[in-house]
């Protein structure tokens, strides 16, 4: 059995790209976007059309609607490919907007609905900073489920989990990525590798926490740098993959056995913890790799929805 058929005996894998004539040969079930990716695929020839049709039939559109067909067009097309969810992302340049992120996320489910998607086949992504947590438990309130991303510190988790969102990304390869810049030259990467990464070892935490407390919550690693990252967090509830990755997860036959266990979890000494505004907000300033690879994620990813944006002008 190759690594990828092992790693489904324990976890459910998702296909992370906007790249959706890949992902048929992986079987993954859900499979997650975001505007960096769209961005990569547009500017792909077999994809370009989409952007053409779409700007052919609503180019005369408010430019923050025409976005949002785009990202609904490969949304129904990656749906096509797998049998779960598929991940759509607000706008980042909302992220500190509750009320316009609950509206985004609205038109969003309504484009897919008019395409006749169910509302549970779809995920509204949404930047985990405060405002966007709070825009996540409206949606929910309304049966529109969301998918929490940016996600670095231990208390966006627990304010995801009090928000009761159905899903949350914690992003494991850019938590390696801080921590191996801040060491420098020191860093040892053979010492800090599997369940001694930094970003293994955040997922690993808020997966505890959420099991132990009875959080319903699905947690779903993201963001990786290389295969002993998922090898290390077999086991959680999803992990979603690049297409580069999953072709090596494929490729491998070497033995892989869960890592993470929900009765272990529950079996553990962990106090329950809960946020309020000042505290959650004092909690992530406390935490300088979360507050800094959240702003820049927001940054990146507004960034590449310019480009878009850009795109659709010319």
């Amino acid at each position: 059995m190759n690594q990828l058929d092992a790693l489904k005996q324990f976890t459910t894998v998702v296909a992370d790209t906007g790249d959706f004539l890949q992902i048929a040969q992986f079987k993954p079930r859900d499979a997650t976007t975001n505007p960096s990716l769209i961005l990569k695929a547009v500017q792909k020839p077999e994809y370009a059309p989409l952007l053409t049709q779409t700007l052919s039939r609503f180019g005369t559109r408010d430019l923050g609607e025409v976005m949002d067909r785009l990202l609904v067009r490969f949304g129904c097309e990656i749906l096509t490919h797998i049998p779960g969810r598929v991940s759509t992302e607000v706008d980042a340049r909302l992220s500190f907007d509750t009320e316009a992120t609950v509206a985004r996320g609205q038109r969003i489910i309504e484009l897919y609905q008019a395409e006749g998607v169910h509302i549970d086949r779809v995920l509204i992504k949404i930047a985990s900073t405060w405002e966007g947590i709070q825009a996540a438990a409206q949606l929910e309130r309304q049966g529109i489920h969301t998918n929490l991303t940016l996600l670095f510190s231990f208390c966006q988790a627990v304010a995801c989990g009090q928000a009761k969102v159905q899903l949350i990304s914690p992003f494991v390869g850019r938590i390696y990525d801080w921590y191996k810049k801040q060491a420098g030259a020191s860093w040892d990467e053979a010492a800090r590798a599997g369940v001694n990464d930094p970003g293994v070892q955040s997922v690993q935490r808020i997966y505890n926490h959420y099991k132990k407390h009875g959080i319903a919550t699905e947690v779903m690693g993201a963001s990786f740098r290389n295969l002993g990252q998922i090898t290390a967090l077999a086991g959680c509830d999803l992990l979603t993959i690049a297409p580069d990755l999953l072709a090596q997860l494929a490729a491998s036959e070497a033995p892989l056995v869960r890592a993470l266990d929900a009765s272990a979890a529950q079996q553990l000494d962990l106090l329950p913890v809960q946020y309020d505004t000042a505290s959650f907000r004092y909690a992530l300033n406390d935490d300088a790799m979360g507050t800094e690879k959240l702003a820049e994620g927001i940054r990146a990813f507004a960034a590449d929805t310019f480009k878009l944006e850009t795109l659709m002008k010319v």
